[in-house]
């Protein structure tokens, strides 16, 4: 009797007592501390203009040109290619963790063949099994928030390949443009070279000195102008085949005619305050979205040492004549509640190492913050100052022009040497190229400040690039760039035609 009455019971008081034991022994795993991160905190930027530059700042030059070939990169870029699809692969990984919320179900079809003695026998089955994890504790819910925000950093990497794979096409562009610009004043300093050259032959024909030191200096002076010829011919070179490769396009095809005149430097743009460039830049984003994912991480593996509840369930036919078929079901429902007691430790162990991750996620974020405002910082100061310097390069310039002229004028009546002439024609054309290269580095360095101040922009590109009719059938794979997935919109190719080669002379 005693047996009897006690029986239904066991089974409610031994769930009972195994859920307090397993609640005791995993009743000590924490999250620990949290770090803790405020943007208002941050000091304001030291200077700026007023400005306001466009998502799409390479606009801000008004360049026609360089605009086609940011948009042939947005088109043809393979990095970017790369990277769009490791967004797609993050993307699954989401949906596949994702679909641990709803239960497996799998169909069965199983059939065995016995023999005994004086008969055999044949039994047949199929049905359904169905298995699911209720999500007790929100371990699920975690490990699918931290994909998710994977994939959102994972995107985050994508805008930021596309910044700076923007910003590369821009700086290849004006050095390209102050390549052929440093071409154009050589062809110049050059015929003034040679002039000079006829001039002191002439000079000293009359007296037998056609050898003299003099007239060797000024062939020494044009046998360095051409070798500067040289350097820069082979400069342009390098630069259209990297900028072919930037955009797609195989480098033995490339030529360009970017213009030999580099802009006027925009207006500065506004820096705003640091805790809109945190929200605006997409390093800094995707290293914040890595460091949330690491705490939904530790989240899961904190509840992985709590209780796991699974359900079950199958319902199944069996027969061993085809007639008996759809006669005999069974239908089964069941339930297991799994808790680790022990485990050598593993789990703990798992939480210690995503406690570290975390933690690492957050100083990698910290430290990207700093590299962020100071990105600006340094594009600031090194604008402003190399403004000061191209005015104090002007002013040499100038004092040179000036020494120069004066000088031909004394050598004519023979109050100054032909080695100060020399010397003043050397300085004031070295002052030339290095103008022109101070002005290039600013440019430059304003690409840098804009790249530093980018948020995210609309990656398909704007205007559609005609392909030449002697390219239709090329061969070469292009990125096509569906994106179908991807609130962007899609990408589309794009190849640059032939354009005018760079004159031999």
């Amino acid at each position: 009797m005693t047996n009897r009455h006690r029986s239904p019971l066991f089974p409610e008081w031994g769930a009972g007592i195994s859920l307090l034991i397993l609640i005791a022994v995993t009743g000590c795993a924490t999250k620990g501390p949290q770090p803790s991160f405020s943007a208002n905190t941050l000091p304001a930027f030291s200077a700026g203009g007023e400005a306001s530059a466009s998502d799409r700042w390479w606009k801000e030059f008004q360049d026609e040109g360089l605009d086609r070939e940011v948009n042939r990169a947005l088109g043809g870029n393979f990095d970017l290619a790369t990277s769009l699809q490791r967004l797609r692969a993050a993307r699954a990984v989401t949906r596949r963790v994702s679909s641990d919320f709803f239960p497996d179900v799998d169909g069965l079809l199983t059939g065995d063949h016995s023999f005994r003695s004086g008969r055999n026998r044949t039994r047949s089955s199929f049905g359904l099994d169905a298995s699911w994890q209720v999500d007790l504790w929100g371990r699920i819910q975690s490990r699918v928030d931290a994909e998710r925000l994977r994939s959102e950093a994972t995107k985050a990497d994508y805008h930021a390949v596309a910044l700076v794979l923007s910003a590369e096409v821009a700086r290849t562009w004006f050095l390209l443009i102050e390549s052929y610009a440093q071409l154009d004043l050589l062809k110049e300093q050059l015929v003034t070279n040679l002039d000079g050259l006829k001039a002191v032959e002439g000079a000293f024909a009359n007296g037998g000195q056609g050898g003299s030191p003099n007239v060797l200096r000024q062939r020494q002076l044009v046998e360095s102008t051409l070798e500067q010829f040289t350097v820069v011919k082979a400069d342009i070179e390098v630069l259209e085949h990297q900028l072919a490769v930037l955009t797609g396009q195989p480098p033995q095809e490339a030529n360009y005619e970017p213009g030999r005149t580099l802009p006027d430097l925009p207006p500065q743009p506004a820096t705003r305050l640091p805790c809109e460039l945190l929200y605006r830049r997409p390093d800094v984003r995707a290293d914040y979205l890595e460091y949330v994912a690491a705490e939904h991480d530790l989240d899961a593996a904190v509840t992985d040492q709590y209780p796991r509840l699974d359900l079950t369930g199958s319902f199944l036919n069996s027969a061993e004549q085809p007639e008996m078929f759809f006669r005999n079901w069974a239908l089964g429902i069941g339930g297991q509640l799994i808790g680790p007691i022990l485990d050598g430790g593993q789990r703990q162990a798992e939480v210690e190492r995503t406690r570290a991750v975390r933690m690492q996620r957050y100083n990698e974020f910290r430290q990207t913050v700093l590299i962020a405002m100071q990105d600006v910082e340094d594009g600031l100061a090194l604008e402003r100052y190399q403004e000061q310097r191209i005015q104090k390069l002007q002013e040499q310039l100038k004092l040179a022009k000036q020494a120069s002229a004066q000088l031909s004028q004394q050598f004519i009546t023979g109050d100054a040497r032909f080695l100060d002439i020399l010397s003043a024609n050397q300085s004031q054309q070295r002052l030339q190229r290095t103008m022109l290269s101070a002005r290039l580095e600013l440019i430059l360095i304003r690409i840098g400040l804009y790249l530093s101040l980018a948020g995210d922009f609309d990656t398909r590109p704007e205007v559609d690039i005609k392909v030449p009719e002697d390219a239709q059938d090329d061969p070469m794979p292009r990125f096509l760039g569906p994106r179908d997935d991807e609130p962007d919109g899609p990408l589309q190719s794009a190849r640059p035609g032939r354009i005018r080669e760079l004159p031999e002379d």
